[in-house]
């Protein structure tokens, strides 16, 4: 159902199949859904939908994001700004639209975080400005993270948490999003970082996939590393026995806790996998690694624009106790980002695909750390509440990130209604696997 009724003093309901929600027009004009709820999930279970409803839900404000510990990047980025609390009971998504009708392309954001921390509902990554100058309908999900999300220990959580909830996410948007002016023939997910990382593991899922018609993957972290089902299913003993007593009652500041101590323990093991010890790994809803490749070159391929930035790795020494050498940085940049990037770039065009690749080198002429990790993300998403005095952003003024970001949000809006980056304004080859086809972006 497509009817909304305009309540006055800025108050829009809009009519969606899982019933009716009141959101808020903007002086922007444009309609904000602060907070849906999209499912509900007991602890370590999955999720299931959220139960309908026949009369309007306050969609105002926005929802609860996962209980978490502060960003070790807070250095880099700033700490939230007008956080929403945090709740076990964070399956929550957030709309931006211009207009209940219509059937604009959808984007679907995943935020980053390392799967430890972040929210799809924080100011950071309101959709407006792209909602506007890409002409999409915006939704960011929350999703649940750390041991919440991600803990695989026998008889207590399988693992993959997170990712079902991403699903499901994806799932309510398929089948409401006509209600705020969406096409759920055009959806695309796009996700920075473990966002990034998630959008390209949720084409292994053929529940997701049929959903997915484009995907951009900003920053995807080592994309062809994913734990085994054993590696996953290592650290649940550990964490059992850090977080000491029932992991079904336990309080929440006892698992976060306990989820410090093992990745301490995770960092401080040189056998275990990865960076991080709660993350999607190969088990259900993903299949092993043999499998994917198998159905990546079998079924049709989405289009993809797949990047990283200059200086990826400069983020992550922000603050070292000691200095890091430069070569060091720079070789983690190329191995966890960059040959990442071009990796998935040749799987789509091995399998017939169309693939566009960046490399966004801006960085702020005064301060700032360079063009690290994630700072392109200010130029397509958030408020300029939430974005002030960023310390990745230096002194440049929000006037200057608004400009330079128009042109990118348009190609990001374009590649989701056309399925290219390129506009009338901005040129932009389609990746042939040379580094001379890599599109450079900055101002």
């Amino acid at each position: 159902m497509n009817t909304h009724i305009d309540t006055g003093a800025g108050r829009v309901v809009a009519h969606p199949e899982s019933g009716p929600v009141t959101g808020l027009r903007g002086t922007d004009r444009l309609l904000r859904f602060a907070g849906i709820r999209y499912g509900t999930a007991e602890r370590f279970a999955r999720p299931v939908p959220a139960a309908r409803h026949t009369l309007p839900v306050d969609a105002t404000r926005p929802g609860p994001i996962c209980p978490q510990l502060p960003s070790r990047l807070e250095p880099v980025y700033g700490p939230h700004r007008n956080e929403p609390p945090q709740s076990e009971d964070c399956l929550y998504l957030a709309i931006t639209t211009a207009d209940l009708t219509g059937s604009r392309p959808v984007m679907v954001w995943v935020h980053g975080g390392g799967y430890l921390t972040g929210g799809g509902t924080l100011p950071m990554y309101d959709g407006g400005r792209l909602a506007a100058d890409g002409d999409v309908v915006v939704v960011s999900i929350n999703y649940r993270l750390g041991a919440l999300g991600f803990l695989a220990h026998e008889g207590v959580s399988e693992g993959n948490l997170g990712l079902y909830d991403q699903i499901l996410a994806l799932e309510w948007v398929h089948d409401n999003i006509t209600a705020f002016g969406g096409d759920p023939a055009s959806i695309t997910v796009f996700g920075q970082s473990a966002g990034a990382s998630s959008a390209m593991a949720l084409l292994s899922v053929p529940r997701a996939r049929k959903l997915i018609r484009r995907v951009i993957a900003q920053s995807a972290p080592s994309l062809a590393r994913l734990p085994t089902r054993d590696e996953a299913f290592a650290a649940g003993p550990y964490f059992a026995e850090a977080a000491g007593g029932d992991l079904m009652t336990l309080p929440v500041r006892r698992i976060l806790d306990a989820q410090a101590r093992t990745e301490q323990w995770n960092a401080d093991t040189p056998a275990r996998p990865g960076t991080v010890s709660f993350r999607p790994a190969l088990m259900e809803p993903l299949p092993d690694t043999e499998t994917r490749e198998r159905t990546f070159r079998s079924e049709p391929v989405p289009d993809l624009v797949i990047g990283y930035t200059s200086d990826e790795g400069g983020a992550f020494v922000v603050g070292a106790a000691s200095p890091v050498p430069r070569e060091a940085v720079a070789t983690m940049s190329r191995k966890t980002f960059v040959e990442p990037a071009h990796e998935a770039g040749r799987q789509v065009l091995d399998a017939g695909g169309a693939a566009f690749l960046y490399e966004f080198g801006w960085a702020p002429a005064e301060g700032g750390f360079g063009a690290v990790h994630g700072i392109e993300v200010p130029f397509l998403l958030g408020t300029r509440e939430a974005w002030a005095d960023s310390p990745v952003l230096g002194s440049t003024d929000w006037a200057t990130v608004e400009a330079n970001g128009r042109g990118l949000r348009r190609s990001w809006g374009h590649f989701a209604r056309y399925g290219t980056p390129g506009t009338a304004e901005v040129e932009w080859p389609q990746w042939n696997g040379d580094e001379m086809s890599v599109q450079q972006i900055n101002w």
